[in-house]
């Protein structure tokens, strides 16, 4: 998969709207939205509430963990552990770039708020690629890790498997070089 296919998945999060217009249930091929009343509190995909909202057809309420108390916390956390903490979302990265680049005015402290989430992003990412890193020198061939969103393991995807590869290739070759040695060891002491 890659970013656009995660950020596609992410977008079927469902939010709350609070839509500015009368509409019955909507039946999609993902299931039946609605009713739609002004002032009135609904839940629908993100990608519906996106649309809406460039319409101005709504105002989008974010999700209760985007905000700058909560996503402090998780960093803080993260930042204490030395293992991948539990996200308050699968798909945090990706719900909170859609609203902020879509909803900006819905999000308080949108600003703060998009900061702390490049923070964890970044805390997140350093620890993967040290994690990387550590299992390559250590020689492994598999590792277990938990907490990680798909948008996280897309990215580490690329340089890990290119990593695994050569490293086999280097194995496989320091092997082959060692029979061959092996072989011209026991020719020069084998009699004749």
């Amino acid at each position: 998969m890659d970013a656009s296919e995660i950020e596609f998945l992410g977008e079927n999060e469902t939010v709350t709207i609070v839509p500015n217009f009368s509409e019955g249930r909507i039946s999609l091929i993902q299931g039946d939205y609605g009713p739609f009343n002004p002032s009135m509190a609904t839940l629908v995909p993100l990608w519906l509430a996106i649309n809406l909202r460039k319409r101005q057809k709504c105002r989008i309420e974010p999700p209760q963990w985007l905000n700058v108390a909560t996503l402090s916390a998780t960093k803080t956390a993260e930042k204490d552990s030395s293992v991948f903490t539990k996200m308050p979302s699968e798909h945090y990265m990706e719900v909170a770039s859609l609203l902020l680049n879509n909803a900006c005015d819905d999000v308080p402290s949108a600003d703060e708020v998009r900061a702390v989430v490049k923070d964890i992003w970044d805390l997140r990412l350093a620890k993967l690629r040290k994690s990387t890193d550590l299992m390559i020198r250590q020689q492994e061939t598999h590792a277990k890790l938990d907490n990680l969103t798909q948008m996280e393991i897309n990215v580490v995807r690329p340089f890990l498997t290119q990593a695994l590869d050569h490293t086999h290739f280097l194995r496989m070759n320091a092997t082959r070089h060692s029979a061959a040695d092996d072989t011209q060891t026991d020719s020069i002491a084998t009699p004749f």
